[in-house]
């Protein structure tokens, strides 16, 4: 690569950045759906068609924020996964992380979690990093299991086509039960982070750090996991 191409490819780098922040930005003063690319470049200092030769849409703009945001999760619960050894206690640390990373990015966690954004359809290029919290947690019950260490959870006879249909999309290795406990503990992981990020819990939950944990041990429990000695 030439000296000018690196430097064009560098120049390209940092105003791609630029307007990925002016709009989180605008995403916490107006919400995904009034994000607008003409006002990006407004704030920017570019003309519109400067800025289409970046993002040719507000969809191909919202779909790289989104992006971002989940991988940006997906690193926090990932790092997190690397510090606890038991299967349990990577559970609840990977569950921490995600409700810490969302403290800490509230608008963007109501971008990939919150009210779906008119007229906007995600991708299939979004799942990859969609994914990346969710394999964490069938890994998790995949080490116990492995190591004969997870129990299986009660399932409903007129459960079990839907249960076998999930282990076969999802974790062909996992028996159907811990694949249904493990997807319905997934969506209650992220109600629970909602229900906080969004107000739910005002006047009701006080102590939220010690009920999330609580609340996503039991998920853990649900699951088949066993906490160990304390």
């Amino acid at each position: 690569m030439s000296t000018a191409q690196g430097a064009r490819a560098r120049a390209r780098i940092e105003v791609t950045a630029a307007i990925k922040d002016e709009a989180r930005r605008q995403l916490a003063a107006e919400g995904a759906a009034r994000l607008s690319l003409r006002a990006v470049a407004r704030e920017l200092g570019m003309v519109s068609s400067a800025l289409y030769r970046y993002f040719p849409s507000r969809d191909d703009l919202l779909t790289a924020l989104i992006i971002d945001a989940y991988d940006s999760l997906g690193e926090s619960a990932e790092a997190a996964h690397e510090t606890a050894a038991p299967p349990f206690e990577r559970w609840i640390s990977v569950c921490e992380a995600v409700r810490g990373w969302a403290l800490d990015h509230p608008h963007e966690y109501a971008l990939i979690y919150g009210s779906p954004v008119p007229g906007y359809t995600a991708p299939d290029a979004t799942v990859p990093a969609a994914a990346r919290v969710g394999l964490l947690l069938i890994g998790i019950a995949r080490d116990a299991h492995q190591g004969r260490a997870l129990g299986r959870p009660a399932l409903a006879d007129d459960l079990r086509p839907e249960a076998e249909r999930l282990a076969a999309d999802l974790a062909p290795d996992l028996p159907p039960e811990v694949v249904t406990a493990l997807v319905a503990s997934w969506a209650q992981l992220y109600g629970l982070v909602g229900f906080e990020l969004f107000g739910q819990f005002n006047r009701v939950v006080e102590d939220r750090e010690a009920f999330f944990r609580h609340a996503v041990g039991q998920l853990a429990q649900g699951v088949g996991l066993v906490p160990g000695p304390r």
